[in-house]
Order: structure tokens, then C-alpha cells, then sequence
């Protein structure tokens, strides 16, 4: 049985938590900025802008999702109330057809205790009498006798039938009983529900920073190790598009390097999605990983470390002055699939910016100038990143601080022997289930993170 005033304070409290987050969001401001862009986008000449007409109806369908969240919270609260009023109903159903059983019951067996004593009587009275005449009777006595014993038995075959009806009646109430089961999975599983929706959608409201809604540029490399270390990377970058695909967002390559032996030297994609880099910059650090080596042929345990770098895209469109003469450009020929136009010619680009260091490089494009276009895309990205982090005016002031990729400086820690943890050292968040983290169960290190922000 489920406490019903502790599930109605729940109630109460999920509807003060859905009126904050309607405040917080601005439902109807959304509603109104929809309804405008919805207008907008029904204009006949609005697609021959492309550029704008894409703006919009991204802007749109974010609006939509939003809405979406928070309605479909709205109707699961309203379920979870109707479904604990059919519950109360059941349960004094039951409670009712109880009382009912227990008298009808306790009549029927002092019914039978009387009359079964009355027949005991009864029985033995005739037995001694029977006892007294057996040497007088004659055949037909004896007949008759038979039939009287008879009858008997017939009335004790229609007492049989009515125990038999009563069980029947038993089955039926545990059936109900075994409904009202159900009805309590059903609500604790939709109250569960309902709950991390809320938490979700909160959240949301937390990522109110600059480049929060950008998509991510994610960069990883991997640390001293070698080919262990490689391997790790290669695993991270598994992670993270999992966690893209779950999420619905767009996952797209920009630079890949394959690993000597086995994983990636370094990979850098974007991640293109409502509020991707807000989600992402949780991850910005380094990873650190302890298992048993499958390329240790001595089975040893090994830790591994790598680093992820995630930045916002930013748009070209954005003023920052970057002098031509603080750029080097090197071409080279892309490596991995992609054609013949792409592996026979020098498409792909490395720019580095002399008076930070920083290297981006992009290969997936098929021609120099779109790598060359990506590749200033995410330098911009990196330059604006540390500009905003370090509070510098210039670019020429800049100064990039990277942590070592080793012990000490890991964010958070998967542990594959000799237990099975996955920990974020900055919040303290941790679970067990590292194979589920490892397939892009990420959403509650990054909730963790982002509340962490906030404090």
C-alpha cells in the first residue's frame, strides 16, 4: 500500500516546481514569440532568404521543444492525480467487499457449526437406536436405510458447492487486490517519471550563459600512453556521439588522425543541437580511465588519461581581429575515406595561431577553402573562449593555459577494475554502471555539473 498524503504532498509540490519553471521560462512569451515566427514563416516570400528563413525556423522548432517539455510535464501531473483517484476508489472497493466477506463468512460458519452439531446429535441418537433394532430388520429395513444415507451424502455434495462458491468469491477479491498492485507500480513508476522530467526541464533554465545555446566544437586528445591512451580517446569519442544520437542532436567530423596501432591520435566534430554547448562544457578537461590493458599481454591494470576540449561555435559573422600575419596556413592531403578528390589533393588545412600556439585543423570538407573556413571557425572559437575566460581586451594579450594530460589534473574518473565506478571529482556525482556512462548515459554528470555552477 502506497501512502496517499505523502504522494499528495507531492502534488503540492510538483505543481509550486511547474509554476517556477513557467515564471522562469516565460511560457506565455514563448507562446507569443511563436506564434510570431509561425507567422513569419507562413509570409510568401520568406524561403527566398535562405539564411534567415533557417534562422527562423530553428529559432521555431527550439520554441516548440520547450513548449513540448513543459506541456507534457503539465499532462503527466494531471495523469498521476486521476490515477491515484481510481486508486483510492479501488482500494475502499476492496475494503468494502472485506467487511462484506468477513461477516457473510463468520454467519455462514456458525450456520454450519449449529446444524452440524444438530446432525451430530442427531446421528448418534440414531446409531444406538440402530444399534438396538439391526438384529430386527429386514431387507426392506435395511433398503430404506440405504436411501437415508443417501440423502445424506447429497446434502453434504450441496454443502460442497456452496464452499466452493465462496472460494470463488476469495479469487475474485485477490484479483482485485492484485489490480490495486498494479495501480501502485503504475503511479510510483509515472510519479518517478514525472520527477526527472522536472529536473531536466530545471536544468535548462540553468544554462542562461552567453554561448549556451551555440553548438559544440569538441576536440580530444590523448595523453602519455601510447597506444592505451589512444584507445581511451577512441572511446570518449564513442561516448560523446552516443550521447549525441540519445539526444537527437547532429554529430558531424571535422578532423580525425588515426592512432598507430589502435584508437585516434586526435578528432575534433561539432555537435549541432539546442543548448549542445551548454550541456557540453561540462566536459572540458581531462578524463582519466584504469582497466586491464587488452594490449598488455601480461594483463596488467593500466591508467590511461585523455583530454576534451569543448568549445561554442561561434559566428563568422562575430568581430574579432585577427591580423593575417599572426596566421600560418599549412595544407596537406586528408587521410582516411573519402574519394579520390579528397586523398589525391591538398584539401585539407592546418592554420596555427603564432601568438597563442593554438593549432586547429580541419580535412573532412571537400575542398581547401571550406576546411580553411571550418578550420577559422574554430580557432575564432578558441581565441574568443580565452579571451572571455582570462577578461583580456586583446587578442595580442592572449596567453592559453593547458593543464598536463596526467595525474592531478583529471575531472573525472572511470574505473573498469578492480570495481566498476564512474566519478566526477568536482561535484562528487558518481555511479557504478560504467558501461552505461561509457554508451552516453550522461545527462546526470551534466545536471550535477551545471547545479554545481550555480552554487
Amino acid at each position: 500500500m502506497i501512502d496517499l498524503d505523502e504522494f499528495n504532498k507531492k502534488i503540492i509540490e510538483y505543481d509550486s516546481k511547474i509554476n517556477e519553471l513557467a515564471a522562469s521560462l516565460k511560457i506565455s512569451e514563448l507562446e507569443e514569440e511563436l506564434k510570431l515566427k509561425e507567422a513569419q514563416m507562413n509570409e510568401p516570400d520568406f524561403w527566398n532568404d535562405q539564411e534567415n528563413s533557417a534562422a527562423v525556423s530553428a529559432a521555431a522548432t527550439a520554441i516548440k521543444k520547450q513548449l513540448e517539455k513543459y506541456n507534457s510535464i503539465k499532462s503527466k501531473k494531471n495523469d498521476l492525480e486521476v490515477l491515484i483517484e481510481f486508486y483510492k476508489e479501488a482500494c475502499n472497493n476492496v475494503q468494502t467487499s472485506n467487511n462484506q466477506g468477513t461477516k457473510n463468512s463468520q454467519e455462514t460458519k456458525n450456520n454450519q457449526g449449529t446444524k452440524s452439531n444438530r446432525e451430530t446429535k442427531s446421528f448418534q441418537e440414531e446409531t444406538d437406536e440402530q444399534k438396538e433394532i439391526t438384529t430386527q430388520m429386514t431387507a426392506a429395513e435395511q433398503e430404506s436405510l440405504e436411501e437415508e444415507k443417501e440423502i445424506t451424502t447429497q446434502m453434504t455434495a450441496a454443502e460442497q458447492e456452496i464452499l466452493e462458491e465462496e472460494k470463488e468469491k476469495t479469487t475474485q477479491m485477490t484479483a482485485a487486490e492484485q489490480e490495486i498492485l498494479e495501480e501502485e507500480k503504475e503511479i510510483k513508476n509515472l510519479a518517478k517519471d514525472l520527477a526527472s522530467s522536472i529536473a531536466a526541464l530545471e536544468v535548462s533554465t540553468l544554462l542562461s550563459e552567453k554561448y549556451d545555446q551555440n553548438a559544440a566544437i569538441v576536440t580530444i586528445h590523448p595523453g602519455a600512453g601510447g597506444t592505451e591512451a589512444q584507445d581511451w580517446a577512441q572511446m570518449l569519442y564513442r561516448m560523446y556521439t552516443r550521447w549525441a544520437q540519445a539526444h537527437d542532436f547532429k554529430c558531424e567530423e571535422l578532423d580525425y588522425l588515426v592512432g598507430e596501432e589502435a584508437g585516434l591520435k586526435s578528432v575534433s566534430f561539432e555537435i549541432t543541437g539546442n543548448f549542445a554547448y551548454g550541456y557540453l562544457k561540462s566536459e572540458n578537461g581531462v578524463h582519466r580511465l584504469v582497466r586491464i590493458s587488452p594490449f598488455d599481454a601480461g594483463g596488467r591494470r593500466h591508467t590511461s588519461f585523455a583530454s576534451v576540449e569543448v568549445l561554442p561555435e561561434i559566428d563568422t559573422d562575430i568581430d574579432i581581429e585577427i591580423a593575417p600575419e599572426d596566421i600560418k596556413m599549412d595544407v596537406y592531403r586528408a587521410s582516411g575515406a573519402g574519394g579520390q578528390h579528397i586523398n589525391k589533393t591538398s584539401s585539407a588545412v592546418r592554420l596555427t595561431h603564432i601568438p597563442t600556439g593554438i593549432v586547429v585543423a580541419c580535412q573532412t570538407q571537400r575542398s581547401q577553402f571550406q576546411n580553411r573556413d571550418y578550420a577559422m571557425k574554430m580557432l575564432k572559437s578558441k581565441l574568443i573562449a580565452i579571451k572571455e575566460k582570462e577578461n583580456l581586451e586583446t587578442i595580442n594579450d592572449l596567453k592559453g593555459v593547458q593543464k598536463d594530460i596526467a595525474w592531478g589534473s583529471q575531472i573525472r574518473s572511470y574505473v573498469f577494475c578492480p570495481y566498476t565506478l564512474v566519478k566526477d571529482h568536482r561535484t562528487n556525482y558518481e555511479v557504478g554502471n560504467v558501461e552505461a556512462v561509457m554508451d552516453g548515459d550522461l545527462d546526470e554528470f551534466i545536471f550535477a555539473y551545471l547545479k554545481y555552477l550555480k552554487k
